[in-house]
């Protein structure tokens, strides 16, 4: 199938990149270092056929390193949703190769979708089950992993006693229960208030560092993107290409309104800016 009719031509350097004198932009961080624990090469994705077919994704390469963190931000409907599916497994490429070298992969997504007749424990026990832990270990290894999540007196709550950064946290405690080597997250702080998301923040840094986990975090929110990630890699309006990849600094003030993150956050925000402009959203 050709794909010549969804191409963008390449990109003009976005002006004023060099604000944040700290920022290097690369290519490909894992092919430089260890294997790759999830790459993508050339990846396409149509949806529908003929006249009505819509490419979302177009000839998308990136590799993320074992322990990476990386964070993919973009305008509304540019595939960044529809990567993680691909990547997960839920759903198959039109063309090109993804690999997760063996590695166990679990999603979350922006809502937790915690059954609600369920208590917290029990939430997370499914995962466990679905795995195939014995019962008699399962009760064990749910304290462990709400302890994990700073909930370990919540575990005989229901969703619905549970504030939204809570049900969350019960959402982050049943990905882990999957024992994956990569998490992938779907906006899974969009929907909360600023204090309880910067609080999850730091949780999930903790849990990450703990468990020396994969990261790929799919979010609106640059900050937040600046404030998380190893890496944030920028993708194009529809058909989503990769056309920008930010290293970000470690070390220093990571808070969301320290002066480092704002800063590269004011880069990433006019590269995004100058692409929906030339893109006409």
């Amino acid at each position: 199938m050709s794909m010549s009719s969804g191409r963008l031509t390449p990109p003009e350097s976005p002006p004023g990149a060099s604000a944040f004198p700290n920022l290097t932009i690369v290519a490909d961080r894992a092919a430089a270092g260890a294997p790759a624990a999830v790459r993508l090469t050339e990846v396409c994705k149509v949806y529908g056929q003929g006249r009505a077919a819509l490419l979302a994704l177009d000839k998308v390469s990136l590799s993320v390193a074992p322990g990476e963190f990386v964070c993919l931000i973009g305008a509304s409907g540019c595939g960044k949703s529809t990567l993680l599916s691909l990547v997960a497994g839920l759903d198959s490429p039109t063309s090109g190769q993804i690999e997760t070298a063996g590695l166990k992969v679990s999603l979350m997504f922006q809502e937790p979708a915690l059954f609600p007749w369920l208590t917290a424990a029990r939430n997370v026990e499914l995962a466990l089950r679905a795995r195939g832990v014995p019962k008699a270990q399962r009760r064990a290894q749910t304290q462990e992993l709400l302890e994990t999540v700073h909930l370990g007196g919540f575990g005989d709550k229901r969703p619905h006693e549970l504030s939204g950064g809570m049900r969350q946290r019960v959402a982050m405690a049943r990905a882990l229960a999957q024992d994956a080597d990569v998490l992938l997250m779907d906006e899974p702080f969009g929907a909360l208030d600023a204090m309880t998301r910067d609080l999850l923040h730091e949780e999930l840094e903790r849990i990450c560092a703990e468990r020396t986990l994969t990261v790929l975090f799919v979010t609106h929110n640059v900050r937040e993107a600046a404030r998380l990630g190893d890496r944030v890699v920028v993708l194009s309006s529809r058909p989503g290409r990769v056309i920008e990849e930010y290293d970000v600094p470690r070390g220093g003030d990571r808070a969301e309104d320290s002066r480092d993150v704002a800063e590269l956050a004011s880069t990433m925000t006019a590269r995004l800016r100058q692409e929906m402009r030339r893109h006409g959203d």
